[in-house]
């Protein structure tokens, strides 16, 4: 297994666990504050908006071959 290859499928793994974690917060922020279901909703969507952008750099990044 060449580096690059380590390097690329250990980013897509630690990422994914990354945002796991993330959203996890976010819920357990939203419980401990009693948000109701609209406050859930709003830090969900808004807190989410970073890893949407995030996700959304990279499927660019890819098609347009940078």
């Amino acid at each position: 297994m060449s580096e690059a290859v380590f390097s690329q499928l250990a980013m897509l793994v630690l990422l994914t666990g990354l945002i796991g974690w993330m959203g996890f917060i976010v819920w357990d922020l939203a419980k401990k504050s009693k948000a109701g279901k609209f406050g859930t909703l709003a830090l969900f969507t808004v807190l989410g908006a970073g890893v949407v952008g995030f996700i959304v750099k990279t499927v660019l990044v890819e098609i347009m071959q940078i």
